[in-house]
């Protein structure tokens, strides 16, 4: 299972919401450049990156700052938000960006999966509050069911889903293994969790999480790294 540290962006700076409440804002760094070293020198072998600006209202304005994260850092870079066309994907691989997440574009217009799949690694963000998947940075519901939209993706090209449970998203209240475990028992793909992870202990309950031989692909951690419950050397500890 990968670690995969969180770099949220709004405004140019690195930020955390609370369960994806744009009115529950934390601001962690003015610096999200110097961070991404930090995670990458500490042994992250991959960065996840968020534009929030764009994942609310489309426009990608912190394109220059992923681009000098892509460009500081000697680790694959996943980025997602905003990203609900074929140029806007493209911008974001012209910008270094290894592999592309669509979120609000997947659900609503699946085929943009697959046309961009055929271009660049690209993952499908599925973002919900129980089954119930959210769209445009996570103001809307009634998106579809989680389930049936992990597998309906299974043909389209993609790498991977990442499954953020929003309830628990910067919460630090612990991962939902439950509903990780039916979503990988409802695609083949590989499924990145997101959301709720506290301590070390919460490594060992995503580790536990399976379907047969499958098993979680990655993690991504943001709010209990930059709070101090762990450092990225002992996640990566943790996660064997």
């Amino acid at each position: 299972m990968q670690l995969y540290p969180a770099i949220d962006l709004r405004g140019g700076q690195c930020v955390r919401l609370y369960q994806g409440s744009y009115d529950a804002e934390t601001a962690y760094s003015d610096d999200p450049v110097g961070q991404a070293r930090q995670f990458a020198d500490a042994g992250a072998s991959w960065l996840h990156v968020v534009d929030l600006d764009a994942a609310r209202t489309g426009e990608a304005v912190n394109l220059p700052v992923i681009a000098a994260i892509a460009d500081a850092v000697d680790v694959p870079v996943q980025t997602g938000g905003g990203v609900r066309t074929l140029d806007a994907a493209a911008a974001l691989a012209d910008a270094g960006v290894d592999r592309v997440v669509i979120g609000t574009a997947a659900v609503e217009n699946p085929e943009l999966v697959e046309q961009v799949a055929a271009r660049q690694p690209v993952a499908v963000g599925l973002d919900a509050r129980g089954r119930d998947v959210a769209t445009h940075g996570w103001e809307q519901g009634g998106g579809g069911d989680l389930l049936e939209l992990a597998a309906r993706f299974e043909s389209s090209g993609a790498e991977a889903v990442v499954v953020t449970e929003i309830s628990r998203d910067g919460t630090m209240s612990g991962p939902d293994t439950d509903g990780l475990a039916a979503v990988l028992a409802a695609t083949q793909l590989a499924v990145i969790a997101s959301g709720g992870v506290a301590a070390l202990d919460d490594f060992a309950a995503l580790g536990g999480v399976c379907d047969g031989d499958r098993r979680l692909a990655g993690v991504i951690v943001g709010r209990a790294l930059y709070e101090g419950r762990f450092t990225v050397e002992q996640a990566l500890e943790a996660l064997g």
